[in-house]
């Protein structure tokens, strides 16, 4: 099969279903954060993917080789650090912030294609990339007083995750799945050792409860911590690979935008689990980004793909 096929209804099924879990199970670091520690969670959830996907591959005869280390490796830390800066603001803010802030990442997408691969992109594709950024506004709503670091880090994160995604398509596309799944989650594993070893050497106060995510050191993983811990590394084994597939055979755009989705997830999911009802203004913004999702899709052109 052409890894580089460009088929955009089988990707967007695929990220739908990758973003219906991520919405899931992302609802839950709340949880996590009250014990737990942003590097030792990482270190511990990269450690398990890889854990399972090295013997996981051996047995199907999966190679994990890449053919270009140097570009599977700039993907990964692209995403890993998206990852990470996610997760820390996942510890310490409302999910739809975090996820809306994330998923600034259409824009950046956008922006990318034509800074560094000269994509002319029609006038369709913005307006939607616009539509999307409009729903993402009205679903937050930010006070211009309360700005902060903080409030900017999801949109930093949405940045490298855009690029990332990006390289995914243009650059590794002829890259196998569970080779960029060994590099994302080895690089995600690399940055949360060195964070538990910077705090273990320079340990800095901790705040009691979720304040504390990212600066707590190690602790037993026990209790909701450890069971997070399993459930994202094995969730996020499966919803990466099926975010990878999807880069692999659409446009990075379109994909990107459809990502957008894991807003409405976990919000619904919020809904189930929290109560967290969003307002009208909140509902209207949902529906501009799953709008401007379905534009992208319909507006979708085949990408040429490196040989």
């Amino acid at each position: 099969m052409d890894e580089g096929a460009n088929r955009p209804v089988l990707a967007a099924m695929l990220v739908l279903g990758a973003m219906a879990l991520f919405g899931l199970i992302d609802n839950f670091m709340r949880l996590a954060a009250e014990t737990g520690g942003l590097w030792q969670f990482q270190f511990l959830r990269g450690a398990l993917a890889v854990a399972v996907l090295v013997p996981l591959a051996w047995v199907m005869g999966v190679r994990l080789r890449p053919q270009n280390a140097r570009l599977v490796l700039l993907r990964s830390a692209l995403n890993a650090t998206a990852m990470v800066i996610y997760f820390g603001c996942l510890g310490l803010m409302p999910i739809a912030q975090a996820v809306a802030g994330l998923f600034t990442a259409p824009i950046f997408v956008v922006i990318f294609s034509v800074l560094f691969f000269g994509d002319r992109i029609g006038p369709r594709r913005i307006f939607a990339v616009i539509l999307g950024f409009v729903g993402i506004i009205l679903a937050l709503r930010p006070d211009a007083g309360e700005l902060s670091l903080l409030s900017v880090l999801p949109v930093i994160a949405g940045a490298f995750y855009g690029l990332g995604n990006l390289i995914t398509r243009r650059l590794c596309a002829q890259e196998g799945t569970f080779t960029l799944l060994a590099g994302f989650f080895g690089l995600i594993t690399l940055a949360g050792a060195l964070g538990c070893l910077v705090l273990w050497i320079y340990p800095m106060p901790v705040a009691p409860g979720a304040d504390g995510f990212l600066t707590r050191g190690w602790v037993p993983p026990v209790g909701v911590f450890g069971i997070m811990i399993v459930v994202q590394a094995l969730g996020s084994l499966l919803g990466v690979g099926l975010s990878i597939r999807a880069y692999q055979m659409a446009d990075a755009t379109m994909v990107a935008v459809f990502e957008n989705t894991l807003l409405v997830f976990a919000t619904i999911w919020a809904v189930i689990l929290w109560g967290e009802v969003p307002d009208a203004l909140g509902l209207l913004g949902l529906a501009l980004i799953t709008v401007a999702g379905i534009i992208i899709a319909i507006r979708s052109d085949p990408v040429p793909v490196p040989v």
